[in-house]
């Protein structure tokens, strides 16, 4: 099992110094290679499928790897002594982030999904860098001892589950400080995969909105707190000070800093509820079923302040996470017509965004529509369509 622990660090200024330094040795270095490989792109892609039998085509150059940048770092070091102060592997993981970054815009991921042209990023982008490899011996008490950085002092909130083992270490700037990530791993824990089948009796279904954050197919409201929009009167002040102030200088840095730090805050009270959440869902059932939203798309309408505020992408993501290493079970339904489909007796009953109940004229059920919509999702992942009241099956579908 492989888990993530971060934890806040107090570097000295002297710690601060060399960490701010690599991350700006490191941001340059990432640009330089990620050129290089844009550089070959354009230089050896062509628009058209067929050529005379005589033509003249420039030169073609190889195409830049992971391997052949990082044997080029050692020019790098003589070229610019500066580079030498860097951990060899910190180094060398830079050139894997732009290896990941470029390979996932020519060829996409493991599923095949292409990812945007990468950027080039600025001092304010470039915000991390990782050691591939830590030793087991590297905490000391409350310190963590960083190859070339030195011996870094740690917050530690929560202790390391016995058994487990550092493996990597990614250091963090925030707009609040520095944090580390310890990526752990003990292979003597099982991943589990879960062989519960949704029944009726172990299935919650739950029905994500904006009015309410989620209703559970037991009519159960989970209020939504949007924290974004209470804190936008607090967000719009800061930024009018960032905004009058001569951009670069210390009272406009300061204004920024201040800015960040508020969003922040805003982002850690949103995870912290999800979190919340999804610990109470789990409390519950044993398998949750959600609607398989297509969020990135609904974030495009004129709802998105609002659905990028409730964030279900990443509730879903922390739920998911938290059934797998319970050993439970989340389930994502087909969510067409959830909504329009009446609960007890399957017919459709149109309805508009503005309409919130739903009133079934076929066979007289009334209740909120959002808790209606919870129980069709939890029918369709336990391969039922449509019960009534009694508990009978009405119609059966295939099971998602």
């Amino acid at each position: 099992m492989r888990l993530t622990y971060i934890y806040r660090l107090r570097p000295t200024k002297n710690q601060q110094a060399i960490i701010e330094k690599w991350l700006g040795l490191l941001k340059c270095q990432y640009n330089y290679r990620l050129a290089e490989r844009f550089n070959w792109w354009e230089q050896n892609r062509s628009s058209v499928n067929s050529c005379p039998l005589i033509c003249h085509l420039p030169e073609l150059k190889d195409k830049p790897n992971y391997y052949q940048q990082k044997a080029n770092l050692l020019q790098t070091k003589e070229l610019f002594p500066e580079y030498k102060s860097i951990h060899s592997q910190v180094l060398q993981d830079c050139i894997k982030r732009v290896e990941l970054a470029f390979s996932r815009f020519l060829k996409g991921d493991k599923d095949g999904l292409r990812s945007g042209r990468p950027r080039f990023k600025s001092w304010r982008r470039y915000r991390s860098f990782t050691y591939p490899q830590m030793k087991q011996s590297c905490f000391e008490g409350n310190r963590i001892n960083l190859p070339k950085i030195g011996k870094v002092k740690v917050i530690l909130h929560r202790p390391i589950p016995n058994g487990f083992k550092v493996k990597t270490a990614q250091i963090i700037r925030k707009a609040d400080g520095y944090y580390v990530a310890l990526s752990l791993e003990d292979k003597t824990v099982p991943n589990f995969t879960s062989k519960i089948k949704p029944t009726l009796k172990n299935t919650l279904g739950i029905d994500m909105g904006l009015h309410d954050f989620l209703i559970e197919d037991n009519g159960n409201p989970v209020p939504i707190p949007q924290y974004y929009r209470k804190a936008q009167r607090r967000l719009r002040t800061i930024q009018k000070q960032v905004s009058r102030r001569k951009k670069g200088s210390k009272r406009w840095n300061k204004a920024v800093a201040k800015l960040g730090k508020q969003h922040k805050k805003v982002v850690d009270k949103r995870q912290d509820f999800h979190h919340k959440i999804a610990n109470y869902l789990l409390e519950k059932a044993e398998v949750i079923a959600h609607e398989d939203l297509n969020i990135k798309g609904l974030a495009r309408t004129r709802l998105a302040k609002s659905i990028n505020d409730a964030a279900w992408g990443n509730f879903l993501k922390i739920l998911t996470f938290k059934a797998e290493k319970a050993g439970l079970l989340v389930i994502k339904v087909n969510p067409k017509n959830t909504t329009v489909d009446c609960s007890n007796c399957g017919q459709a009953v149109p309805k508009t965004l503005k309409n919130r109940w739903h009133c079934c004229h076929h066979c007289g059920l009334s209740l909120p529509r959002d808790w209606n919509a919870a129980i069709n999702i939890k029918y369709r992942a336990v391969g039922h369509s449509v019960l009534n009241s009694s508990g009978n099956v009405l119609a059966l579908a295939g099971s998602h």
